[in-house]
C-alpha cells in the first residue's frame, strides 16, 4: 500500500481539527497553522504556454546530475508584483540570482538570455522551469541561447526540487512580504555568494562555487 504526502498532511490537520498544535508548528520551517488543499492538475488552466517540451523528454544525463550545465529555474515572489529569477545548476548546486523588473514574459526572457549568454557554453545545456506564464516566450529564449527549456507538470514543484529547496533557503534573506524590487543586483550577488560558499554534504562537503569552477573547461 502506498499513500501520498498530501494524505499524511491531511490526517495531521484533521486530528488537530484543521489547525496544527503549537508543538507541531515549531517543527515546521514555514510555520503554517493551516493546510490548504492543493489543486489537482485537472484544475489547472491548460494551453497557456505554446509548444512546451515536457520534463519527461529531458535527457537521462539531466536526471543523474552526471553532466554539468543543466539548470532549474523559477521566480521568487515578493509584494507589489516584485520578482527575482532564481537559477540552480543541478550538478554543482550553484545558485544565480537575477534582478527582473516584473514577471512579464518579455522581461523575464530578456534577463535570462543576458545571464545565460554570460556563462560558458559548456555550462548551458538545458533549463527546467515551472509551468508559469512568465516563460511563455521560451521559444525566443531557446533561439537566442541554444538552450532547450523543459517544463514541469502543473502543480508539480518537486519536479524541480533542487531549485525549490534553494528557494526555501532564500526566504531567510528575502522573507515573504518583502518588496524584492528594493534589492539591487549587487545585493542579489552577495546573497548568492553566501549560498555558493556553503559546504554541502551532498557534494562531499565541497562548496557549490568550487564544484562549479571545476566544471569550466580551459577553452571556456
Amino acid at each position: 500500500m502506498q499513500i501520498s504526502h498530501e494524505t499524511i498532511y491531511k490526517s495531521l490537520f484533521i486530528q488537530a481539527r484543521g489547525v496544527l498544535k503549537k508543538e507541531l508548528i515549531n517543527h515546521l520551517r514555514t510555520g503554517r497553522r493551516f493546510r490548504y488543499a492543493l489543486k489537482s492538475a485537472s484544475e489547472e488552466l491548460r494551453g497557456k504556454i505554446p509548444e512546451t517540451i515536457s520534463i519527461r523528454e529531458r535527457p537521462a544525463e539531466v536526471e543523474d546530475r552526471a553532466v554539468p550545465g543543466h539548470w532549474e529555474g523559477d521566480l521568487l515572489c515578493g509584494t507589489k508584483s516584485s520578482q527575482i529569477i532564481t537559477l540552480v545548476e543541478r550538478h554543482s548546486r550553484y545558485t544565480s540570482l537575477i534582478k527582473v523588473a516584473d514577471h512579464k514574459t518579455e522581461n523575464v526572457v530578456a534577463a535570462l538570455t543576458r545571464h545565460v549568454r554570460s556563462l560558458p557554453k559548456s555550462l548551458c545545456r538545458s533549463l527546467t522551469w515551472d509551468h508559469g506564464k512568465e516563460m511563455s516566450n521560451h521559444a525566443s529564449f531557446s533561439v537566442a541561447t541554444d538552450v532547450k527549456v523543459y517544463f514541469c507538470d502543473p502543480s508539480s514543484p518537486w519536479q524541480r526540487g533542487t531549485n525549490e529547496n534553494t528557494n526555501g533557503l532564500l526566504r531567510q534573506y528575502f522573507p515573504k512580504g518583502a518588496d524584492l524590487s528594493d534589492f539591487t543586483q549587487s545585493q542579489l550577488d552577495k546573497v548568492a555568494l553566501r549560498l555558493n560558499q556553503r559546504p554541502r554534504r551532498t557534494l562531499g562537503f565541497k562548496t557549490p562555487a568550487d564544484k562549479f569552477r571545476a566544471c569550466v573547461a580551459p577553452s571556456d
